[in-house]
């Protein structure tokens, strides 16, 4: 049996071969620093995304959570959580965006949660020099946006953008709202229901009401009702937020008055359209709305034999493209993005299902000629071609 003297001497006896070899005692604190090392490294890799987000918002006195040009409701509530969840822990929280907020869902959105967005044109109306992005990964839509270092990333698409401290980008993820609302479950709040108040709960952290209405309907717009482009985690998330939702609310935000010119343009797409194939596309000139123009692209990708379509638009010079596919094929984001590449001021891009990009006006330097005007029969025989793979 193993007894105290014996420990004792094998102490002894480890002590001694120490001092005759103190390589070997080198050795072993080596040894011992790196397994510390790695201890604290997996210690960190367990931290969910949500604690470490939370603590790097802890650290700051105010942050500005930006969102992308033209917001829609995956941004605007994406940014309303990360506001909720900054404020709650006595963080001033701003919440912007350059553009603006056309779309009669979007414009719902904002008045039925009563949110204040402030709209910024220049890097120097950010509201403070931690800028968290929310649903894009690279700053843009402003002046000076190519200088900013954003503190935080936390969005669902492609791309090369990154944040200085922080970035979690899931583009396996229907909707950016849905890792806002890991970011809530992970820290253990406790989503209030219409009727309660925060106060009633017992968690150091709750998913307000309104939080949780914003949450589940940036999730539905996103995932077109959970049907395309959603995973798992989105499931998930629109479970958690949902003891939270406010019915009366996402009924008013998911329902409202639908403005005249959304209807005419609709129409224009449907009437003028040309097809080739299963692929249409739709020229439908001049907006003033160009919301118009994706919702255009939403009616037409539902008529039947059409299984690709890209609806273009005209709005003070620029050109705006909207794009839908339910084909395989057709990769709508690269599609778009190969044909406006090759154009002077021309970017675009998205997902498989889902794509855009504008041309904006090309201005003679001299001042001479008035703008070039884009060769819109060619354009949309090039989108053809990049539907079918030809580019």
């Amino acid at each position: 049996m193993w007894s105290l003297s014996v420990a004792d001497d094998r102490l002894s006896q480890a002590e001694a071969l120490a001092r005759e070899n103190p390589e070997l005692a080198v050795v072993a604190a080596i040894v011992a620093l790196v397994a510390a090392v790695g201890a604290y490294v997996l210690f960190r890799a367990r931290r969910t995304p949500g604690v470490r987000f939370r603590r790097l918002l802890a650290d700051r006195d105010e942050i500005a959570v930006l969102m992308h040009p033209n917001p829609d409701p995956d941004a605007m509530s994406a940014a309303l959580g990360v506001a909720s969840l900054a404020e709650q822990l006595d963080v001033e929280a701003t919440v912007q965006y350059p553009g603006q907020i056309r779309h009669q869902e979007n414009r719902a959105f904002r008045t039925v949660l009563d949110l204040e967005l402030d709209p910024i044109e220049h890097v120097t109306d950010l509201a403070a020099e931690s800028v968290v992005l929310v649903d894009h990964n690279e700053p843009r839509g402003f002046a000076g946006a190519d200088g900013v270092l954003p503190l935080a990333v936390i969005d669902h698409h492609p791309g090369d953008g990154a944040g200085e401290a922080f970035t979690d980008v899931r583009t396996d993820y229907g909707a950016t709202a849905s890792v806002v609302a890991e970011y809530f479950q992970q820290n253990d709040a406790t989503p209030v229901p219409p009727d309660k108040h925060a106060s009633e709960t017992d968690s150091d952290l709750t998913l307000p009401t309104d939080t949780a209405t914003g949450l589940l309907y940036g999730i539905l717009t996103d995932t077109k009702h959970l049907t395309v482009g959603a995973s798992e985690p989105d499931f998930a998330a629109a479970a958690y937020v949902y003891p939270g939702v406010d019915q009366d609310r996402l009924d008013r935000i998911a329902n409202p008055a639908v403005d005249a010119e959304v209807l005419e343009v609709k129409a224009r797409a449907i009437a003028g359209r040309r097809v080739e194939g299963s692929f249409a596309v739709a020229d439908v000139g001049g907006v003033n709305n160009v919301d118009a123009i994706p919702q255009a692209a939403d009616e037409l990708i539902q008529l039947e034999g059409v299984s690709a379509v890209v609806v273009i638009g005209e709005r003070d010079g620029t050109i705006h493209l909207s794009g839908r596919s339910r084909d395989d094929r057709v990769h709508m984001g690269n599609a778009i993005d190969a044909v406006l590449s090759d154009r002077d001021n021309g970017n675009g891009g998205g997902h498989s299902r889902m794509g855009g990009g504008t041309i904006g006006p090309t201005i003679d330097p001299t001042g001479e000629e008035g703008p070039e005007s884009v060769d819109r029969d060619a354009l949309a025989d090039d989108l053809f071609s990049a539907m079918a793979g030809d580019v």
